[in-house]
């Protein structure tokens, strides 16, 4: 994060860096690798203390883990996480500021780290990377006025094993500094004739910073003719921001589609990118499923008074006519807001989690 007047890596700046993981549970100095009970026990039971003893923890079923619980002002720089690929959707992340009750980040851990599907794909963007094999990292930067704390919340009826480590500094934080929130919707499957929900109930001050879709195909053909709109401060029928299409938005063209590289095309850039593609029947066929994501970091879509996003999900028929469809779209909303918290979705996580 952009620490006062400084102007790149190379200036000194007074704060102190931490970080929390199984090793570290509170992130004090000269605390970690002290442990002497953990998941790793048995295998550095020859070795002893500071050898790998709580790489990890476990998490019982429906029970809640702080990863981590910091108080004081200062700023989160990098999350890394890793568990079963299998828990990906059966995992909530959440985070808290400032001791707000309401969570400012509640999503899917897969999906906060744009890996919606259950199966792996690299992601190669600047604020989250996905690394062979299942090695989840996000740089957003999340400061803090007073606390910050971070959870994960196990809905499955059996333990999950999580791999964690939480880099921040603490230090003064500067003037006007935003608060990060995600939120995840889904509408499994949309209703015919009606539009996705990224984003509503929103109030500034603040600026919209990401978009990631976990795009189910229920139908043949393609689906991507859906505009994405941006309604602003006063905007009602009608948005300020109005894309051409879903792929437009995302970055790319005329259906992702390459045909000397044999139809839809996956890539990943700093910004934008479709990392996933789920091919069951081939090109153009039923049940296919896509991840997507565009990250607005040069170009943040700003708001002062409220913001609300959606997402046309649109097809083609006979007679070069639109074809609203009826898909499985699932998506995190990344911005920031002055505000703790804010408008949380209708539907509970719990209630549209699982892969289906």
């Amino acid at each position: 994060m952009t620490l006062g007047n400084l102007s790149g890596i190379s200036a000194l700046a007074d704060v102190e860096s931490r970080s929390i993981s199984a090793e570290n549970p509170t992130g004090e100095p000269g605390q970690g690798g002290r442990r002497t009970e953990g998941t790793g026990a048995r295998a550095a039971r020859d070795l002893g203390q500071g050898w790998k003893v709580s790489p990890s923890i476990e998490i019982g079923p429906g029970e809640t883990a702080t990863l981590a619980d910091i108080a004081g002002s200062g700023c989160i720089t990098h999350i890394w996480l890793t568990t079963h690929v299998d828990h990906w959707r059966r995992l909530v992340l959440r985070a808290h500021w400032d001791g707000d009750e309401a969570p400012a980040i509640e999503t899917p851990v897969g999906d906060f780290f744009c890996s919606g599907w259950g199966k792996f794909a690299q992601v190669n963007s600047l604020p989250v990377a996905v690394n062979p094999n299942g090695g989840f990292n996000c740089y957003w930067e999340m400061p803090f006025a007073e606390q910050a704390t971070i959870t994960l919340e196990n809905t499955h009826d059996e333990k999950v094993v999580v791999y964690f480590q939480v880099d921040y500094w603490l230090g003064a934080v500067p003037d006007k500094s935003a608060y990060l929130h995600a939120q995840w919707r889904r509408s499994n499957p949309l209703q015919s004739k009606t539009v996705h929900t990224l984003l509503d109930g929103v109030e500034g001050p603040g600026h919209y910073v990401g978009t990631y879709v976990a795009w189910g195909v229920n139908s043949t053909g393609w689906w991507g003719e859906g505009e994405v709109k941006f309604y602003l401060d006063g905007d009602d029928e009608f948005p300020t921001i109005c894309g051409t299409g879903t792929e437009d938005y995302f970055g790319g063209a005329w259906n992702f589609d390459v045909p000397h590289l044999g139809g839809y095309t996956e890539f990943s850039t700093p910004y934008l990118g479709m990392p996933q593609l789920i091919r069951p029947d081939g090109q153009y066929a039923s049940q296919q499923r896509f991840g997507m994501y565009r990250f607005h970091l040069p170009d943040p879509i700003r708001f002062k008074e409220k913001l609300r996003v959606d997402v046309q999900a649109l097809g083609w028929r006979s007679g070069g006519r639109y074809l609203p469809l009826q898909d499985d779209i699932a998506s995190t909303a990344f911005f920031y807001s002055a505000k703790t918290s804010t408008a949380r979705p209708e539907a509970p996580v719990h209630d549209v989690m699982e892969i289906c």
